[in-house]
């Protein structure tokens, strides 16, 4: 009865928004604490094998602590079977390693600006991945008009960032294969979902992943010393971050379409925004008319969106 009543409130529309939603927030206070993490600790921008080694030691945190929250939800430790451990692996590969590989190389090589609305292409992505190649759900036109509307929220926030049509294949190209990657996590979670536990797969995912770019950062010459109690805490908010939102957004990809959560997404870099004024003190570019009226497309497509998943 417990089961099926946690199954019935994660399916619901009010649980995928609220859910969604909160994922989005806690995704979007990521943005500037690692850059607060990064002057913390100063990793400079162009040290790619630092952010790489702290991004592992991040994700390490954050399978380690979703591994505990998800045994004592379950009352026992949860660990993948012979069966569940290439799903981890192949999950790891795409969710953790591929899409953080390719953002922080491709990061460092353009402007955040770009990298804020191509990450934001996702959306778009995710319906190509979903729809056409794995043929989980309908492509429909609603989707696309939905899509289109809130990516061109994410667009105008970004507006005074000095956006220009240069591209580079290990800059902006690098960030495009994240967001790829990250499509990719999504179908096969949601496509595995209902053979293991969510928070099982995302903990050890984490796990696996966070290590291997560690290494990774290490052996390319990456070294971060200087850490005090403020640098400490603010990785393991970061790992709470990862663990938290992943692993709720893992559960509701069970019960709801790929394409219908990755329009909430969008809501990552308008968080990000409001929440840089608040921490970083960048109140001019967040709370002027531009930021109002890309929270109104974002909003306004995300209805669209889901209007035609409601009606399914």
């Amino acid at each position: 009865m417990e089961t099926e009543n946690r199954r019935s409130i994660l399916a619901s529309p009010t649980a995928a928004f609220g859910g969604a939603m909160l994922c989005c927030l806690l995704w979007g206070s990521a943005f500037p604490v690692i850059k607060i993490g990064f002057e913390g600790l100063n990793i400079s921008s162009d040290d790619t094998a630092a952010e790489i080694l702290y991004a592992g030691l991040r994700f390490t945190l954050a399978g380690l602590f979703t591994i505990i929250i998800a045994s004592v939800i379950n009352k026992r430790f949860l660990y993948p079977s012979k069966r569940a451990m290439p799903k981890v692996f192949a999950l790891s590969l795409f969710q953790t390693i591929l899409q953080y590989f390719f953002f922080y190389i491709g990061l460092s090589h353009t402007s955040g600006v770009k990298a804020s609305v191509i990450e934001a292409a996702n959306v778009f992505v995710a319906l190509v991945v979903s729809c056409i190649i794995f043929r989980m759900e309908k492509f429909t036109a609603q989707k696309l008009i939905g899509s289109i509307i809130g990516f061109a929220g994410v667009v105008v926030i970004n507006l005074s960032g000095g956006f220009d049509m240069e591209l580079s294949f290990k800059g902006e190209g690098f960030i495009l294969l994240s967001t790829v990657a990250y499509a990719f996590s999504s179908v096969l979670m949601k496509r595995w979902s209902n053979e293991e536990n969510p928070m099982m797969m995302s903990g050890w995912q984490f796990l696996f992943g966070g290590m291997v770019m560690a290494v990774c950062g290490f052996a390319a010459g990456g070294r971060i010393s200087g850490f005090d109690l403020k640098s400490v805490l603010l990785i393991i908010y970061l790992a709470l971050v990862s663990a938290v939102a992943y692993s709720l957004w893992s559960m509701l990809l069970k019960y709801h379409h790929v394409s219908k959560l990755a329009v909430y997404g969008l809501m990552n870099p308008v968080f990000g925004v409001l929440l840089s004024a608040l921490l970083l003190g960048e109140t001019e570019q967040a709370f002027g008319a531009r930021s109002f009226i890309a929270l109104a497309l974002v909003c306004i497509g995300i209805l669209v969106s889901n209007k035609m998943h409601n009606a399914q």
